[in-house]
């Protein structure tokens, strides 16, 4: 490769002389590796004569196959120092977030800082955020993580949805009391459930919980639920602000007027122990003037 690279500039430049003054070496060391390259090879790659030196159609070929090949690696190599020289900024959260809140805000973020790369992390279980390789959380909880700093972004409000087929389907008239019976959406929890529930909801209206004779059904990830949502395929719990953008659209409708607000929600979470870099404090700056 150190041969390659000796006669690619010596071919460039027609000249040993300024081949070796720009790889920093003599002109006898590029004219010994050029011959250890040629006896190598077995043929000769240039004429010599009293003028200089000029490629033969050897040399001709193979200067073409080597200036493009280290043109190509200098241009990998330059990508690489570009990107580990970007800021990198490891974002984790839940499904939810991710799709109905986060993503569609992203553009704005990378229009507010150009050379910042963000990494989304998604999961649907709880986690330690000490023990991930993240920068920072948007986790839903109580706001207590165990040596972790946490910021209240959005209070649980929720809403009970559907589509607006299901609703004229079934004729809801905006009493609580009427889904009982209903087909009900169920988005599975860890134990103990960690966001409002359906049982618990009908417990707030102080009313027995639902039974839909097997309609009902279950999906571990929040986008599935959303999806059989607007399908029609029955009544879901819709958290605000995640759903807001499908009821203003209209792929979703309120199934009755009665939020239900606790004392959970999204918070920023960051380890204590983690110094905050330059690109998580922009985000923390971006996020909460966003939640305002």
């Amino acid at each position: 490769m150190q041969s390659l690279a000796f006669f690619e500039a010596a071919a460039r430049h027609l000249n040993f002389t300024a081949a070796a003054k720009e790889l920093g070496t003599t002109q006898p060391a590029v004219s010994h590796r050029i011959g250890l390259l040629e006896e190598d090879l077995g043929v000769a790659l240039f004429t010599r004569g009293h003028r200089g030196v000029a490629l033969n159609a050897d040399g001709t070929r193979l200067f073409e196959a080597v200036h493009d090949s280290l043109g190509t690696i200098g241009n990998a190599v330059a990508q690489i120092r570009a990107r580990r020289s970007r800021q990198v900024l490891s974002v984790a959260t839940d499904f939810a977030f991710a799709s109905y809140w986060l993503m569609p805000q992203l553009g704005a973020l990378r229009k507010l800082v150009a050379d910042l790369d963000v990494r989304i992390v998604t999961s649907q279980k709880a986690f330690d955020i000490r023990e991930e390789a993240v920068d920072v959380a948007i986790a839903f909880g109580d706001g207590r993580w165990p040596g972790c700093e946490a910021e209240l972004l959005f209070p649980e409000i929720v809403v009970p949805v559907c589509s607006p087929s299901f609703r004229d389907r079934h004729g809801l008239s905006g009493d609580p009391a009427s889904l009982a019976q209903l087909p009900l959406l169920h988005l599975e929890s860890d134990d103990p459930a960690r966001w409002l529930s359906w049982e618990s909801w009908f417990a707030r209206h102080k009313l027995a919980a639902g039974h839909s004779h097997g309609h009902d059904l279950s999906f571990n990830n929040y986008p599935l639920l959303m999806q059989a949502t607007s399908a029609g395929q029955g009544l879901a719990l819709g958290w605000l602000p995640l759903v807001s953008a499908l009821l203003e659209s209209g792929q979703l409708v309120q199934a009755v007027d009665h939020p239900v607000r606790t004392d959970n929600g999204y918070f920023l979470v960051r380890p204590n122990a983690q110094r905050s870099s330059a690109a998580v404090e922009l985000f923390r700056q971006w996020i909460t003037g966003q939640c305002v």
